[in-house]
Order: structure tokens, then C-alpha cells, then sequence
């Protein structure tokens, strides 16, 4: 029994390794015979041949290409925000006690009104200084002439003059200094007299907007570096997007942008490209700013918005997205060769071409086509494009 089974083993083992000889003898005998008697036919490289029936279920039709404006979009997030000179941070510039503060985050304040009062000693002995200085300077300068005048006229002698000329000097160099400090705390120099020192001064918002932050309290000792409020001026917000490294080059200034902002529903608002970041941070992305067409009160400032930058391309030779194929890394297209009769019946050619790819938009792909390519009398497979690649395939692989 085990020899019959033996035996039986060695039959079917002999039969799997006559099969595929006897397959390569066939082609061969195969292709030898079609090579002698002539009926061989090797097409051009990169050629597929179809009859009437493969084309139809194929469903390949033939188009040309055409000229379009394609405009790319590139998608990107980023935030509502102002430029640096609509946010202003208001400190004390010699620090002191609050001594009045009535406003709130959200209070609407005008460009020069009082948001707060400042309490200092100091006030007064930087006015009473002032006051005293001037007082000086004004007989200094009286002096200063008389002398000047008596040197003319050989009476003096020159130490004396020139002391009189020193004194008047440095005071005039005091008085200004002093009437600067004045102006930078909110005193007017001017107007200043010895019935109106005060040992208080008004704090002024430097813009117009909003309180953003409030940092004080009535009664709060405040140093010169500490912020009592921010205000923000939503007249001219922007847009800080963020853009990844490898997009930045499609982007340039002057390019529209829509975008919506998530938590609003069925708000879209435009904005344009003003400035393009010129350094890398170090998650590989890129800041691009953009003024708002159309900014209203819905805005605020901080809001994450989903944003589509839009750019217009020139006139490009296109074709529709399913006519340009993709293959192990290279694009092509294929197109009409040749109609010819083959016995009974006609078929027909066509040859694949490398193309470049460039942009996509709208159903259509940029084709960059090769110097020696003929626009007027190519004709273009525009439908089943990817059929034809897979029955040139399908025939190399089954060829014998």
C-alpha cells in the first residue's frame, strides 16, 4: 500500500515539473512560428492597442488640452489679533498710589481721557523744584545780560562774565530737564503755578478701544514698570496665521484671504496678505500677517479662525484630474496614435507620454508637456485613462 502511494507522489510530482517546461516550450514554438510565418507584431514602446468593443467598455474618449486660470488654496489656522501700536499697556512713570480708578475690562475709553489718578510726594517736590528753578533762571538771566554788558564795555573782567554766562547756562539746562519730567507725568509746565502744586497727577489713555486688562485697584501702590491697564484699539485687527515650512514659498503679499472663525457660526470675513515672516521657528512653521476687509464687533481679538489663502496663477495648459496619471513616482498622459486594420476588424493606438504636474483646482491638473509636443494635432485621452494604464500592464504581464 505505502509503495502504491509512493508511487502515486512521484507521478504528481513529475507532472508539476513537466507543466511549466512544456508552457515555456509552447510560448516558445509560439512565438517562434508567429516570427517566421510574419504575424508577429511588436508595437512602439509605451504603446497599447484596443479595438472598437475594448474602447467602448474601457469607456475612453478623446479631448484636447486647454488654457484656464487655476488658482491654488492652501488651508492654514492661526488667530485674531492687532498690530502692536492698537494694544497699548498704560503704566505710572513715576509710580505711586492709585488714588481714582472707575473703569472695567470692556470699558470703551477715547484717545486723552482721565482712567486713572496717581498719588505721589514726589509730584510735589519735582513741581516745587521746577518753580524754584525757573525763579532762578530768570535772575540768572538778568545777570547774565547785565555782566555781558559791562564786559563790552571793559568794566569786568572775563571770569566774571563767564560765571554769570555758566549760572544762567545750567539753569536754563535744569528748567528744561525739569519741564520735561513735568510733561511725562502729565503736567503742563506751562501753567504750572505755586497755588496749583499738587501731589497728584491724571493718567491718560494714549488711544482710543477697550480696556483689555485691568491690573489695579483704588488704593494699590503701582512701581513705574507695573501695567495698571491694557487697552486695545479692534478698529484695525489682524490675522497671525501660522503656515507650515514647505507652503510658505506659495505664498506671497497681496493675496486674498477668507476665514471663518469656528465658535461664530455663518460668519465669513475677508482679509489680505500685508506681511510674510522671514524666520523659521522651531516647529518648522512661519508667521504671515493679514489686514481684515471687514472687521466688526463678532471679532475679538485672541478668536482661532480656519482660514483659505487663495492664489491666482497665470494661464496654464490643464486637463482633467483623471487624464494625468501617476506612476511609480513620474506623471503621464496618454494620447492618439494611430487607427489601423488588423484583418477583419480596426483598432486603435495609444502612447504614453511623461508629463510634468503642476497645480490642481476645480476638476483640473496643470500639465507641463514636452518641448517637441504638438498642441494643435494631439489628441488627448481625457477619459479611461487609467483602464488604458492598467491594459499595457496587464498585457507586459502576461505576455510569454
Amino acid at each position: 500500500m505505502n509503495f502504491i502511494n509512493r508511487n502515486k507522489m512521484k507521478s504528481k510530482l513529475f507532472l508539476l515539473l513537466i507543466v511549466p517546461v512544456f508552457f515555456a516550450l509552447s510560448c516558445g514554438n509560439k512565438n517562434k512560428s508567429a516570427e517566421e510565418s510574419g504575424e508577429h507584431e511588436v508595437l512602439p514602446e509605451n504603446t497599447v492597442e484596443m479595438n472598437d468593443a475594448q474602447i467602448k467598455s474601457s469607456g475612453i474618449s478623446l479631448g484636447s488640452i486647454e488654457h484656464q486660470m487655476l488658482s491654488t488654496e492652501l488651508k492654514v489656522n492661526g488667530l485674531v489679533n492687532v498690530s502692536p501700536q492698537n494694544l497699548v499697556s498704560v503704566s505710572a512713570i513715576m509710580g505711586g498710589y492709585i488714588k481714582s480708578f472707575g473703569l472695567v475690562q470692556g470699558s470703551p475709553v477715547a484717545k486723552g481721557q482721565v482712567i486713572a489718578t496717581v498719588e505721589n510726594p514726589e509730584f510735589i517736590e519735582l513741581q516745587q523744584s521746577y518753580l524754584e528753578s525757573k525763579s532762578k533762571l530768570e535772575y540768572a538771566e538778568t545777570e547774565y545780560n547785565r555782566q555781558k554788558e559791562l564786559f563790552k564795555e571793559n568794566v569786568n573782567s572775563a571770569k566774571t562774565y563767564q560765571l554769570a554766562m555758566s549760572e544762567y547756562k545750567g539753569l536754563q539746562s535744569k528748567v528744561f530737564g525739569l519741564e520735561q519730567k513735568l510733561k511725562l507725568i502729565g503736567i503742563n509746565a506751562g501753567t504750572l503755578q505755586y497755588e496749583k502744586i499738587s501731589g497728584s497727577v491724571p493718567i491718560v489713555s494714549p488711544i482710543s478701544g477697550y480696556v483689555k486688562l485691568v491690573n489695579v485697584n483704588v488704593g494699590k501702590y503701582v512701581n513705574p514698570t507695573d501695567v495698571i491697564v491694557e487697552i486695545i484699539n479692534t478698529q484695525d485687527m489682524t490675522l497671525e496665521l501660522t503656515v507650515f515650512e514647505k507652503d510658505i514659498n506659495k505664498v506671497s503679499i497681496g493675496e486674498q484671504i477668507s476665514f471663518t472663525v469656528p465658535d461664530v457660526p455663518n460668519s465669513v470675513h475677508q482679509a489680505k496678505v500685508y506681511q510674510v515672516g522671514k524666520a523659521i521657528n522651531t516647529d518648522k512653521t512661519v508667521k504671515v500677517y493679514a489686514t481684515i476687509d471687514d472687521a466688526t464687533n463678532k471679532l475679538l481679538p485672541g478668536m482661532y479662525v480656519n482660514a483659505t489663502i487663495s492664489k491666482a496663477n497665470d494661464s496654464a495648459t490643464v486637463l482633467p484630474n483623471e487624464a494625468v496619471l501617476s506612476f511609480e513616482d513620474k506623471n503621464y498622459i496618454f494620447i492618439f496614435f494611430e487607427k489601423k486594420k488588423e484583418g477583419d476588424k480596426i483598432v486603435t493606438l495609444y502612447k504614453l507620454i511623461e508629463v510634468g504636474k503642476g497645480v490642481s483646482s476645480n476638476g483640473f491638473t496643470e500639465v507641463i508637456l514636452p518641448k517637441d509636443f504638438d498642441l494643435t494635432k494631439s489628441q488627448i485621452v481625457v477619459k479611461g485613462a487609467y483602464n488604458l494604464l492598467s491594459a499595457m500592464k496587464n498585457a507586459g504581464d502576461m505576455a510569454c
